[in-house]
This record gives C-alpha cells, sequence and structure tokens, in this order.
C-alpha cells in the first residue's frame, strides 16, 4: 500500500496495442462507442421519426406545442442549475490543503501528435510540478508516425526526467487510444493527463494527493476514483472567440463542476488535468478510443462502477482557439463526442439509471443532453429573437421571449460569478456579446451531426502556439484563499 491507501502495483504491465484499441470494445461492448447505434437504439429512432412524421401529418400544432413544452422545461431547468452553480460558487471556499506525509507515485501522461513547437514550454511546465522527482512518473507520448515531434523531444532534456513511449501507428488515432497504450508502463497509483499546451500550477499534484488522502476518512473510503483541476484560458486577448472560450472555461470549471461535485452527481471531466486512482481506472477498462471525448466518457463510467467525482482548486492554463476555423473543429469535435457518449449511456437507460443513481441519471440528461439540444437550437432560437427585434407581428411569444432573456441574464450572471471567483476579469468582457456567440455552436453540432453518421472515430487535431500567452507567477495562487487562478 502507497501513503493513501492504495495497493501499490509490483511493476508496469505493458499492454500489446491491439488491447489498447479494443480492450473495452472486446469485455464491456455495451460501454464502447465503437459501434454508433445498436439495432435496438436504430429501431427506436426509426419509430420516433415514424412517429413524429405521422403527428406532423394528422396534428402539426399539437406536435409543435408538445414540442414547445418539452424545450421550455428543459431549458427552464438548465437555468435554475446554472443559477445555483453561480450562486453556490459565490459562497464557496476552498478546502484547506493537508498535505499526506507519504506521497504517492504520480505517473504523468503526456500525449503529442504534431507538437514540435510546444515541447520546450511543455517540458518547463513539467520541471516546475512541487513533487518529488523521485516520485514523479512522466511519460511522454508519441505516435511512430510523427517525426517531427520524436525528434523535438529527443533533442531536448526530456530524457533527463522523462520516459518516452511510442504508439505504433494503428486506427484508431485517437489521443485515448495513446493514453491506454502508455497506461501499461506507468509505475503510479495515481495518473493524470497533460496536453500539450497545459501550465499546471505547481502544487496541483500535492493538492491532488491531498484530496485522495482526505478520501481515506470519508464514510465511503476509497470510492473517490478521480478529482479535476480546474481548466482556465491565458490567451483570451487574442482574439473575440478566445474570449468567448475563456468565459466559457470559467463558467464551467469556476461554477458547474464545483456545484456538481457538491451534488455528488456524476459529470463530464474535463480533458487534461484531472488525477485518477490507476486501480479504479483499470476496474472500468481505462479510456474509450473510439469515444472522441474520452474525459466525459469515463466521468460517467466512473460514476456507474460506484466510483465518486470531485474537484480541486490549483488551475490548468490551456490556450484557446483563436480563429473561427480552429474553434469549429475542436467544438464539432467535442459536441460529436457528446453525442456517443449520451448514446452509449441511453443503449440501457433502465440500466444507467440503476448504475447511476436517479440524481445522477437525470442530471446527465440535463448537462449532457440539454448541451447537445441546447447547441442545435441556439441557431433558430437567435434567428427568432432577430426577427422579434425586426418585426413585432412574428414575434416569440412572451414566454418563450421570457425564457430566452432569463438564459442570457443567468449566463451573464454566470460569467461575473466565474470572473470573481478565478479572478479573470476579462470573462466580464466576454459576458456583454455571449448572445453573438452562442449561435456559433449550431454551426458545429450540425457538422457533428454529418460526423456521427460518416467518420464518428475521426479525431479534429486543434494545433496549439498560435498567439501570445501570459506568463504566471505561482505565487499567484494559494491553496485556500479563495482564488483559482491569477
Amino acid at each position: 500500500m502507497d501513503g493513501l491507501g492504495i495497493k501499490t502495483p509490483r511493476k508496469a504491465i505493458p499492454i500489446p496495442v491491439f488491447l489498447a484499441c479494443e480492450g473495452l470494445s472486446l469485455s464491456a461492448p455495451r460501454l464502447s462507442a465503437k459501434r454508433t447505434l445498436t439495432w435496438g437504439q436504430a429501431l427506436v429512432f426509426c419509430v420516433a421519426a415514424a412517429g413524429l412524421g405521422f403527428a406532423a401529418w394528422k396534428a402539426p400544432w399539437a406536435l409543435l406545442a408538445g414540442l414547445h413544452v418539452l424545450g421550455m422545461v428543459v431549458f427552464a431547468a438548465a437555468i435554475l442549475v446554472r443559477l445555483g452553480a453561480a450562486a453556490a460558487s459565490l459562497t464557496r471556499r476552498p478546502a484547506p490543503v493537508a498535505v499526506p506525509p507519504v506521497l504517492p507515485v504520480l505517473t504523468v501522461l503526456c500525449p503529442l501528435y504534431r507538437e514540435a513547437q510546444a515541447v520546450p514550454d511543455l517540458l518547463a511546465a513539467l520541471a516546475r510540478l512541487d513533487y518529488p522527482p523521485d516520485l514523479l512518473d512522466v511519460k511522454i507520448i508519441l505516435e511512430a508516425d510523427d517525426e517531427e515531434t520524436i525528434a523535438a523531444v529527443r533533442e531536448s532534456n526530456a530524457a533527463t526526467f522523462c520516459e518516452i513511449v511510442v504508439v505504433p501507428v494503428c486506427l484508431p488515432r485517437t489521443k485515448p487510444k495513446a493514453l491506454n497504450f502508455a497506461l501499461g508502463f506507468a509505475r503510479g497509483t495515481l495518473v493524470t493527463v497533460f496536453d500539450a499546451e497545459d501550465r499546471p500550477h505547481p502544487q496541483q499534484p500535492k493538492q491532488a494527493a491531498a484530496a485522495f488522502a482526505a478520501d481515506l476518512g470519508a464514510s465511503d473510503s476509497g470510492r473517490l476514483a478521480c478529482v479535476q483541476a480546474p481548466l482556465l484560458v491565458d490567451n483570451e486577448r487574442a482574439s473575440w472567440i478566445a474570449d468567448q472560450f475563456a468565459a466559457e472555461y470559467a463558467i464551467q470549471f469556476g461554477a458547474m463542476l464545483p456545484f456538481l461535485a457538491r451534488l455528488g452527481v456524476a459529470f463530464p471531466l474535463g480533458g487534461t488535468s484531472n488525477y485518477f486512482r490507476v486501480d479504479a481506472l483499470w476496474a472500468v477498462k481505462a479510456w474509450d478510443p473510439y469515444n472522441v471525448t474520452e474525459d466525459a466518457d469515463i466521468g460517467f463510467r466512473l460514476a456507474r462502477a460506484g466510483y465518486r467525482l470531485g474537484v480541486i482548486d490549483a488551475p490548468t492554463f490551456e490556450e484557446a482557439p483563436v480563429r473561427f476555423s480552429a474553434w469549429r473543429r475542436q467544438r464539432t469535435r467535442w459536441i460529436k463526442g457528446h453525442m456517443q457518449t449520451w448514446l452509449v449511456l441511453m443503449r440501457a437507460p433502465w440500466v444507467a439509471y440503476r448504475e447511476l443513481g436517479a440524481a445522477s441519471f437525470w442530471m446527465m440528461q440535463l448537462v449532457l443532453g440539454g448541451g447537445i439540444l441546447a447547441a442545435l437550437v441556439h441557431g433558430p432560437l437567435a434567428a427568432g429573437l432577430l426577427i422579434t427585434a425586426l418585426a413585432p407581428a412574428l414575434s416569440l411569444e412572451p414566454p418563450d421571449l421570457i425564457l430566452a432573456l432569463s438564459g442570457y441574464v443567468t449566463a451573464a450572471y454566470a460569467a461575473l460569478a466565474a470572473a470573481a471567483v478565478t479572478g479573470q476579469l476579462g470573462v466580464m468582457r466576454a459576458a456583454l456579446t455571449m448572445p453573438l456567440y452562442w449561435p456559433l455552436a449550431t454551426v458545429a453540432a450540425l457538422h457533428a451531426l454529418g460526423e456521427l453518421i460518416v467518420k464518428p472515430h475521426y479525431w479534429a487535431k486543434t494545433t496549439h502556439g498560435l498567439s501570445q500567452r501570459k506568463k504566471h507567477d505561482a505565487r499567484q495562487f494559494l491553496p485556500g484563499a479563495g482564488r483559482l487562478g491569477g
């Protein structure tokens, strides 16, 4: 056992690349996104489409009224949750950090693909981690055909404190496939993931270890499987898109996820800076290589297995996309992955309900399913509001208008609360033009729906290093001081 009471693996267990790709789909096919739809789901969708078509023919106004009421209920519930999260974030105080006297070995997985220019800054960020070097097991994960990044890593000082893991070329070409392959070489009892552009706070690993140590005294000791660090954007001044992206991150990681963790329900994790117990990862067959948002999927699979998720306060700074084309590609992948995750969860809804519990199941429908629905309708809703402004005779009904305006006001309030919590005052600037940003999600959602049909496992690569980023001083953040970042 290590200092956290977690069984220490005797040695690394290399995973054949075949199992890294197919381990989950073979051992638990009902939990894998390798297959987009089951036959049962295809039948349900066909029957639903036929039913909607028949209703549209026989009673179109009744159908519209029903869909209208359903939409209003979903959006009203989403507004209430966001309002509650924003209010709770203003009263939340970071828990005191009690670093355990015996720290566990921490494996750090850093998957890189076509990121040669990011290697020096990533290595510098890893070198700044405030963790005993002999307890850090850093893996730089590279693709065998990415010669430029391999050369950049070999020419750096990575070999002095990192191990290079080269992943054989095979489908699917996804980040979770690479993580699965490298996990077999892990020496730690905890494991975290950092992307190429990440700048984690130096105290973050110790804070994660402290969270797992505190779990030892909990009534459900040993059920904490993962803690998520907040992700914040540090290039928000680069463009309007980056500014809006920063506001989204501040709301998501400064308000929503802490609120959901406080409620004790399952939530979609971020793509990086999440600290897992390795034994819990193995228990759920690690990441799904066929899901392009493996982070969202793994959070719900851990919850289905009876594990609990938490959050910590030490942030990781990331780079937001600065151009619409890059943003659209990344957002398309995210929405497509959320569609995959929702479809997997809904293959047997009664089973997911039993495994997640009522609270987590319905919150999943609201956060995951509602998020997909919102992305699809933001564009039409914006068009309706524009018609309301230009042609009052064709305006929305008062309840619709009130609900739409309530959503915008709540989002602005959430952005202001997130600005107060994270210390990113620029988020307040972004709040003023959020209504112009949201309709762009409909463009990405329609692309995502198309990709889900024709290329569900395609991973759209995000290019980094395209804008100037702020420098950070570790003294800007002190755990327990009430701020997530500088």
